[in-house]
């Protein structure tokens, strides 16, 4: 799908954080659009909310995200997709371990399990003012909880950190984990050692959404079809996952 879509609704979530709702339906959990700001850029987006109202979660870091968050109800821009592999919604309980806008794909696959008693959220962010969607979860998750790196809310220290004690407090089935590679980087091998499987979100450099160009392509396999989500096992096996990305020459850079 292809389309030019008025913004319906913005709502600041954090410090230089911002989500856009629009209408646009079609996808499943964890999948996402490419979004072209006229005049701007074309960028990759998780889809924060899915439904006939959907939404993108932006935060504000290079030209694209500065001109997307500076978006106001009535203005306009494009949306093609969904593209790629959303999560497997797994049976049982799930763990779902957010760090920073890493939160915005997560709650899709909170609103697909629906089930408050059997999913648990950590959310991590550097400090107070990035923590998002703490308030949508709660009311998705009887059991949600918060780590800043510096303390000023929550557990003090790294959402890997919080979820690894979550780990060892209860029996969990299966980890959906999103944010910056370094914390996936590390909490794949928390999630080895309490035994549970993982499912973890990429984020790369996309220039087509479909497949065609390879700017995102990680030992053999495209983010933007094999992916984003990717099963613990296929990650563990990426020699490029938490060492290096490409540049948008398609030069191979340090992560």
């Amino acid at each position: 799908m292809n389309d030019l879509v008025r913004i319906e609704e913005v709502v600041e979530q954090g410090r230089g954080i911002t989500t856009l709702r629009f209408r646009f339906s079609g996808g499943s959990p964890g999948q996402f659009v490419m979004v072209w700001v006229p005049g701007v850029d074309e960028v990759p987006m998780s889809l924060s909310y899915q439904g006939e109202m959907a939404g993108i979660t932006v935060k504000n870091v290079g030209d694209a995200t500065a001109a997307l968050s500076a978006l106001r109800p009535g203005d306009r821009i494009g949306v093609r997709g969904p593209y790629g592999k959303g999560w497997t919604i797994p049976k049982g309980r799930t763990l779902c371990v957010g760090g920073g806008v890493g939160m915005a794909p997560l709650m899709s696959a909170l609103d697909a399990i629906n089930e408050p008693s059997s999913v648990d959220v950590a959310i991590g962010a550097r400090d107070a003012g990035e923590i998002i969607f703490d308030e949508r979860a709660k009311g998705l998750s009887n059991d949600v909880r918060i780590s800043t790196d510096d303390g000023s809310r929550g557990f003090k220290g790294t959402v890997v950190a919080l979820a690894a004690g979550m780990m060892a407090e209860k029996k969990y089935d299966m980890v959906l984990g999103c944010g910056p590679e370094i914390m996936l980087r590390y909490l794949l091998p928390a999630c080895k050692e309490a035994g549970v499987r993982c499912q973890v979100s990429l984020e790369r450099l996309m220039k087509c959404g479909s497949g065609l160009c390879g700017s995102c392509v990680v030992d053999g396999l495209r983010v933007c079809v094999e992916g984003p989500v990717f099963f613990d096992e296929q990650v563990e096996g990426m020699s490029e996952f938490g060492r290096c990305k490409r540049t948008a020459s398609g030069s191979k850079t340090k992560a």
